[in-house]
């Protein structure tokens, strides 16, 4: 599927992101979402992206070129990082920055738990992107730890709080059973204009 993933660089300034050769993902979410697992699921690789059990383990914004044909960019976590809270603030700035800088955004992926009900910080990340008008797509991620009743109970208060229209793209997925991977991977190959 994928022949040469290499990662380029951690950035913790703006002045250091590297040019927009190409296009790019990314992929966001508050800490301990399962971010990580996601990112090494739609690549089909292990330990592409370093997982953690430590809530706030990705500092920076860590960028990964895959078959010199996108990039694919993990954020850091908001949310409980248990960092001081200059810390994330300087990530606020510095995922706030990346997302209104000129660059050849195809999607962001906004993961979220399932298990959790959305805070005033996941709202506030759909106004956000909403606001800077960028495409983006809703994963409501470890849907394995739910039954089927409450994944859709859990769905719906999701696409309600969120005020979410029937044209934004939703995804539930399941690193560990790999549930939903394929599908989300396939949606983001349309957005980057690649086939399977």
């Amino acid at each position: 599927m994928f022949k040469n993933i290499e990662f380029i660089k951690s950035v913790f300034k703006l002045e250091d992101l590297p040019p927009p050769e190409f296009p790019e993902i990314a992929f966001l979410g508050r800490s301990n979402v399962g971010k990580s697992s996601l990112i090494n699921a739609f690549l089909n690789r292990k330990k592409i992206a370093r997982v953690s059990s430590t809530p706030g383990f990705t500092k920076a914004l860590n960028f990964f070129r895959v078959d010199f044909r996108f990039y694919l960019v993990d954020l850091p976590g908001y949310g409980f990082a248990k960092v001081p809270p200059e810390v994330q603030k300087h990530w606020q700035r510095l995922i706030e920055g990346y997302l209104k800088a000129i660059r050849d955004f195809r999607c962001l992926i906004l993961i979220f738990d399932i298990k959790r009900k959305p805070d005033e910080a996941d709202i506030a990340l759909i106004k956000f992107v909403n606001y800077l008008k960028k495409p983006y797509c809703v994963v409501l991620n470890k849907i394995d730890t739910l039954s089927p009743k409450e994944i859709e109970l859990q769905t719906s208060l999701y696409q309600k709080t969120f005020k979410l229209s029937q044209e934004t793209p939703f995804f539930l997925t399941s690193c560990k059973e790999k549930q939903g991977i394929d599908h989300l991977r396939k949606y983001l190959f349309a957005c980057l204009g690649l086939k399977i």
